[in-house]
């Protein structure tokens, strides 16, 4: 690398202090298409194959339908040959995003300050490096220590230590467990962003908040604010819309792992590639990768005592359920439907903000190996994935003034589940559908149906 510095200063931007190769979205731009035809979807697989663009939304060629929202990042040298080959095929498109690159700038603070008093002078508002948020880990540790222990979890790719934070009242007997982890995806800043909101408004209303004083009382909440690490340090410094981890493959001519791929849960077999230059690369099996496999780990050891399972990402705005690789519905599907149809209403009741609810294999496209599916499949009732704002118009580039009243709603939407399976477990459950409820239920149906009949 050193043998050619006048191309690597001119391929980068320098930082003082350091080489940096940070990469330019300048007059990219993201264009929304919804096919009409199957014609049209052929043509438009072909054209994001072949040009090898950056598919947002889904993720895969093959999962571009008729009649299902499109929405692609085309480099700047290609727009024009992309606009021209969809108009010579009379497929309408819209511009999202007219420049990447502008929201890039607009989503990174020029100035940081390295001192920054944490966390009573600690800006909720904005995004924060990974420098910045182990140290609001440790502050909020140290400022809430009869609340709040910080915990190792395990090594990334690049030895970067992964801490957990534990939210938990004094108690002798051992309680049941909420989990949340963040940022399994680098580019979706907003992620970790809520898992600090969070944690904040947790240890800032437990007193004061009925609700959060009484599930307190009976649950921990254990709350991962990044799991990618690496990843989120490469999205910080060099590549802004950097998704997957920084595990080196092919000799390391490419790099990177899509974490929520890599979890054993119908591993590899559908929605996933095996190519480690896609965004969806399924690693080479099962828990291959360090972050994967420290998350897995440890919840196979509390597996017995986790009775709810919260993974935050972005894009689209939907609460997901399990199960992405199959249509198959869980054997609890009616209960995780009602309790993220309640989470849903809760979080439009703020700024009415929508969001879709279902099955990731029914409402948005298939995928094997998340973290949601296998949660659930090894015994933890309740698992959701949330896809945060917005549907497209920023996309992973949410702009911070948008976190405040994202983080509002979907604390509401949190604390809804959350309090749903301490009544449901913990407070008496009296009004809780439960499954042998429900079984019950639809026994006395029909023996009814048959005494009358």
């Amino acid at each position: 690398m050193w043998l050619y510095p006048g191309i690597i200063f001119s391929l980068g931007m320098l930082i003082p202090g350091k080489l940096s190769l940070k990469l330019q979205y300048d007059r990219d731009q993201v264009l929304h298409i919804m096919p009409e035809t199957f014609q049209q979807v052929q043509h438009l697989q072909h054209l994001c194959s072949t040009l090898l663009l950056d598919l947002w939304k889904p993720p895969l060629p093959e999962d571009i339908w008729a009649g299902e929202d499109l929405h692609i990042r085309v480099p700047a040298p290609l727009v024009q040959e992309v606009k021209d080959s969809l108009d010579q095929h009379k497929i309408s498109y819209k511009v999202l995003i007219p420049d990447v690159q502008e929201l890039v700038d607009q989503s990174t603070p020029r100035e940081r300050s390295i001192h920054r008093e944490v966390p009573e002078g600690y800006v909720y508002t904005q995004y924060h490096p990974m420098e910045e948020i182990y140290q609001w880990m440790s502050e909020i540790q140290k400022n809430n220590s009869e609340l709040v222990t910080q915990h190792y979890l395990g090594k990334t790719t690049e030895n970067r230590t992964i801490y957990y934070l534990q939210i938990s009242q004094p108690s002798d007997d051992t309680k049941k467990i909420i989990w949340m982890d963040c940022g399994i995806h680098a580019r979706e800043w907003i992620s970790p962003a809520f898992c600090q909101w969070f944690v904040k408004e947790i240890l800032q209303n437990y007193k004061s908040d009925p609700k959060i004083s009484r599930f307190l009382q009976n649950l921990d909440l254990y709350v991962l604010p990044v799991l990618n690490i690496d990843g989120y340090i490469y999205s910080w410094e060099k590549e802004r819309l950097w998704r997957k981890n920084r595990s080196p493959y092919m000799n390391g001519t490419c790099y990177g792992t899509d974490l929520n791929r890599n979890f054993n849960s119908s591993w590899g077999s559908i929605g996933v590639s095996y190519n480690c230059s896609s965004e969806i690369f399924c690693g080479s099996g099962p828990e291959s990768e360090p972050e994967t496999r420290a998350v897995a780990q440890f919840i196979e050891r509390k597996k017995s005592d986790i009775l709810c399972y919260l993974t935050i990402h972005s894009y689209g705005q939907y609460i997901l359920t399990p199960y992405g690789s199959t249509t198959k519905p869980p054997s609890n599907n009616e209960e995780l439907m009602l309790v993220a149809e309640k989470a849903a209403a809760a979080l439009m009741g703020k700024y009415g903000t929508s969001y879709r609810v279902g099955p990731t294999s029914l409402v948005l496209y298939n995928n094997s190996g998340s973290s949601r599916d296998w949660a659930h499949m090894i015994g933890i009732p309740f698992s959701y994935t949330f896809e945060l704002r917005d549907k497209g118009t920023h996309g992973f580039l949410l702009p911070p003034n948008q976190i405040q009243p994202t983080c509002e709603e979907t604390m509401l939407a949190v604390t809804t589940i959350i309090d749903y399976v301490d009544e449901k477990y913990l407070s008496g459950g009296a009004g809780m559908l439960t499954s042998s409820r429900l079984g019950l239920s639809l026994c006395l149906s029909v023996v009814l149906t048959w005494t009358i009949s």
